[in-house]
């Protein structure tokens, strides 16, 4: 449960997941509320645990690029009926599904 501890994993897996390779501005535009300094400790820890991959070009200005792991594909894959009954239990207690730039969250 301590790989994916913590607010924001979950999120980070899932738009990696959905958008594929990301820069760490499109990754904070994607996670609206995120602190920069919270999305870096998260993606160092995921990092540490082989959930994402981050390559580093070596060009001026730096390109960071973040991407899943197959071990983070495949912790996706395992949290995908946690994400199902999240959906079904928002129907049962009449939640409404808001966007947020393009995210789907829950508000009830």
């Amino acid at each position: 449960m301590d790989v994916v501890a913590g607010k924001w994993k979950s999120l980070i897996l899932w738009e990696l997941h959905h958008y594929g390779t990301r820069r760490f501005a499109a990754l904070r535009r994607g996670l609206p509320g995120v602190s920069e300094k919270m999305l870096i400790q998260h993606l160092r820890e995921m990092e540490e645990d082989g959930l994402v991959h981050r390559e580093v070009y070596r060009e001026v200005p730096p390109k960071v690029e973040y991407s899943l792991t197959e071990h983070g594909v495949s912790l996706n894959a395992a949290l995908a009926p946690l994400g199902e009954w999240g959906t079904e239990r928002m129907q049962r207690i009449g939640a409404e599904k808001v966007s947020v730039d393009g995210a789907e969250t829950a508000r009830r």
